[in-house]
Formats: structure tokens, C-alpha cells, sequence
């Protein structure tokens, strides 16, 4: 049997004889799962680097062309698992915008707020995670206890802790339960007790500072020309959000501001989320106040399941049950593209169907995969020491980048 040499990367042969070539990565948690970082050392300084992004070969869009709409669901609770929900109403938002679904006013608000409250948990873990791996494990312990919080309470409402597969396309799973509104008062008030304890943890550490100050810094062309989104875009000083610029759902009546940054470094990244955060909770308030009374699924046969007590007695019900669970909704022939600013960025599905009961084609913009895409522009000039912390500050999930 002959040998045959392994494929050599771009970087490999172009690398400077005198530097080092090093693989960083794949490790958990330090690349977050499948990340590879092929840098080009020179000492201690990254001259080059390559970011590879693996695979998880999870399949996502080629498995949405052989499952019904509303079992697509399950799937897009698994992009990126710690903000479950916010994918779920994107993507329902891209069927009901092909199927001319108006949801209820109920609905539209508790979407709101549910996307809110699940972007407070994601910027939680995301910061939680960034500063353990510096080494700041007070701090870590203090955010990961309000995530548990968090998810525990989502976990009574939809019965999941991570992936809840809550939305349904015209609606909701179901109602909230009695009490939920108000042990969210009780943890929205705790969230603000502990992170003023955050606060005086890192704003002002010496060490935290050294670490995040001036290092992955991430001019506004960069950012342009690499289609970054979110946080990391805003960190950058560029104020574009699409819940701002391209309102959906009970945005365009909610009072809220769009932190940015100036340097676009990693502390500006743990400023943007910090008070994307407040502005969170400042919405989810607002929400709780303007909620309105009513069904929180539209009465439309075309994609709402009947009555289980009419399917057991009507015929008709037991017919459109059926037909629902076997062919799916039939949505309308065309294409869709549909985006929400999701914890990481923009989030968009573009959807084409050709009028069965399965998608033809669904795509997903994740933001995950565009910033791995220019991360090495971050990386390139700083510290071996710094990749880690400034990778943290991207906060790649796995499941959406490789989708």
C-alpha cells in the first residue's frame, strides 16, 4: 500500500521557516467543541492564523427537506441550544410570512419576551464562560447561577430545560402557566442584584483589564467587509440592530436602547452585552405590563391541531388532526427570507417552498458561522495567551456555525 502525504493548508505552505507552526484546538471548552485554529507563531505573537471549523455533521438543512414544518422545529432548537427560543420564532416567522399568518396580539408579545428572556441567558453563559477561562471563577459561578434560574423557569413553561421546541407555526405550544409572570419578577430581580456583583468583580480589575483592553481588537471595516453581526458588530461602535432597523413583533412599541462600544476589543464586547442585558430585562418588564389578554395560537385549521377532546368526537377534527401530523401544513409555493437579531447577530432563514408539506430548500444565515469566517483578524498580532479569551468573546456555538 502506497503513502500518500495529508493535504497541507494554505498557511503551512506559506509559513516563515523561522516561526512555529501550532494546532490550537479541537478542544472543549477551550475551542468550544469542533474549532480548529491553525496559528503561525513568531515567539509568543500570532503572525498568521487559520480557523477551521470542523464538523459536527449534524445536517440541518438537508434534514429539513425530509421532515414536515412543524417537526423543523426540534431541529432549530439545537442551533444554538442556549438561546432555543429565538430560533424557534425565526424560523416559524419565515413559514408564517409564506402562509400570510397573522399571529394574535398575545402571541406577539409573549414571543417578545421569551426572546428577551432567553438572550439574558445567552449573554449570561456567554460572559460566564469568557471570564472562566481567564481564570475568574467567582465570577463564572455568580452568572451560571443565574442561568440555572433562567432555564429552570423556562423549564416550567415548556417543559425543557435547553431545547424546547415551544413555538408552533401560527402560535404557541401553550398558555403561561399560573404564577410564571411573577417568579419572573423574582428572578429578573435577582439577575439585578448579582450582576451589580459582577460588576465590581471585573469592570475595574486590573487583571480582566489587561486581558481585554486593546486586545482582539476589530476595526469597523473588518466587521463590514467579514459580514459580522450583533454584539460583536456593535462592539465596533456601529449601532445596527434589526430590532431597530427592521422591527418585528412587539418591537417597534418597546422603549429600548442599542448599547455599542468604541474599540471593538474584548472588553467592548463584555460592555455591549452587559447592557444589551439591562435593555433585556427593561423589555421583558415592559412586555409583562403590555401583554395582552386572548389566544396565544391563531383559529386557522390550515396549521393549529384541533382540540383533542373534537378529535375524539368530531369527525372532521379527526380528519385535519390527521392529515396535519401525516402531510404537515401546506405551505404555499415561493421563497422567504426572514431575519431576527438573535443573541449572536442576525438569524435568518431563507425558505423555499414548492407547496407540499416539506420545505424545498431551507437555508440558515447563523451568525456563528460569518464570524469564524474573519475571526483571524483578531487573532493575528496579539498573544498565544489572548487567543482563548478573545475566541470567548466571539461566543461560536457549534450548532448553528455547522448547521
Amino acid at each position: 500500500m502506497s503513502y500518500q502525504s495529508p493535504v497541507r493548508t494554505h498557511l503551512e505552505e506559506s509559513c516563515d521557516p523561522s516561526n512555529v507552526l501550532v494546532n490550537l484546538g479541537p478542544s472543549h471548552p477551550a475551542t468550544h467543541g469542533t474549532i480548529q485554529i491553525i496559528a503561525e507563531l513568531d515567539g509568543e505573537t500570532v503572525k498568521k492564523a487559520d480557523i477551521h471549523c470542523g464538523y459536527l455533521h449534524r445536517g440541518f438543512e438537508k434534514q429539513a427537506e425530509h421532515h414536515t414544518y412543524q417537526k423543523i422545529v426540534p431541529y432549530t432548537d439545537r442551533l444554538n441550544y442556549c438561546s432555543s427560543l429565538n430560533n424557534n420564532f425565526a424560523y416559524v416567522a419565515s413559514v408564517e410570512a409564506l402562509l400570510g399568518i397573522e399571529i394574535t396580539p398575545r402571541c406577539k408579545y409573549l414571543r417578545t419576551l421569551l426572546c428577551e428572556y432567553n438572550r439574558l441567558a445567552d449573554h449570561v453563559t456567554c460572559i460566564a464562560a469568557t471570564v472562566m477561562e481567564m481564570g475568574a471563577m467567582t465570577a463564572f459561578l455568580y452568572l451560571m447561577t443565574i442561568r440555572d434560574l433562567i432555564f429552570e423557569h423556562l423549564n416550567h413553561l415548556t417543559g425543557a430545560r435547553l431545547t424546547y421546541s415551544y413555538a408552533r407555526i401560527g402560535g404557541l405550544a401553550r398558555d403561561l402557566p399560573q404564577g410564571w409572570l411573577k417568579r419572573l419578577e423574582e428572578i429578573l430581580q435577582f439577575y439585578e442584584r448579582y450582576i451589580q456583583r459582577i460588576h465590581g468583580l471585573l469592570d475595574r480589575n486590573r487583571i480582566f483589564i489587561d486581558r481585554t483592553r486593546d486586545v482582539g481588537v476589530l476595526t469597523q471595516e473588518n466587521a463590514l467587509n467579514w459580514g459580522f453581526t450583533g454584539p460583536i458588530l456593535r462592539s465596533t461602535g456601529i449601532a445596527l440592530d434589526l430590532r431597530k432597523v427592521n422591527p418585528y413583533l412587539a418591537y417597534p412599541e418597546l422603549d429600548f436602547e442599542v448599547p455599542v462600544g468604541i474599540k471593538g476589543d474584548n472588553y467592548d464586547r463584555y460592555y455591549v452585552r452587559m447592557r444589551e442585558m439591562d435593555e433585556s430585562v427593561s423589555m421583558i418588564r415592559q412586555c409583562m405590563q403590555l401583554l395582552p389578554d386572548g389566544p396565544v395560537s391563531v383559529r386557522d385549521p390550515r396549521v393549529i391541531l384541533p382540540e383533542k377532546r373534537q378529535v375524539y368526537t368530531r369527525t372532521e377534527a379527526t380528519i385535519n388532526h390527521f392529515k396535519l401530523i401525516i402531510e404537515g401544513v401546506q405551505v404555499p409555493a415561493g421563497e422567504v427570507y426572514v431575519a431576527h437579531e438573535a443573541p449572536n447577530g442576525e438569524l435568518g432563514f431563507y425558505l423555499v417552498s414548492d407547496g407540499s408539506g416539506r420545505p424545498y430548500k431551507l437555508h440558515v444565515r447563523s451568525p456563528s458561522f460569518a464570524h469564524m469566517g474573519g475571526m483571524h483578524v483578531l487573532l493575528e498580532g496579539y498573544q498565544v495567551a489572548d487567543v482563548v479569551a478573545t475566541f470567548g468573546s466571539m461566543n461560536m456555538i457549534g450548532g448553528e456555525c455547522d448547521r
